[in-house]
């Protein structure tokens, strides 16, 4: 089993997120704000949401939302289910 690190997952996280959003991946960073900067609504969030749980084969309580503002916090919110 290989290991990834964490740039490799956040990469992964980072296409979810592009590709839920329909942006560029060059348009996201670290700290953009999904809603603020990326036009995302609470619908496309949960489509994120699913769709990590999906790739990574884990339970992300929906409460965890309001802390997915951006690819830092959605890998925060991915990492403790995940044991990163």
């Amino acid at each position: 089993m290989t290991v990834s690190t964490r740039a490799d997952r956040l990469e992964t996280i980072k296409e979810i997120v592009c590709d839920i959003l329909e942006i560029e991946e060059d348009e996201v960073t670290e700290t953009s704000l999904f809603k603020e900067d990326h036009g995302a609504d609470s619908l496309r969030a949960i489509e994120i949401l699913a769709a990590l749980e999906k790739e990574f084969g884990i339970v992300i309580n929906q409460t965890e939302l309001p802390r997915m503002v951006n690819l830092d916090g959605v890998y925060a919110v991915v990492a403790e289910p995940a044991g990163w």
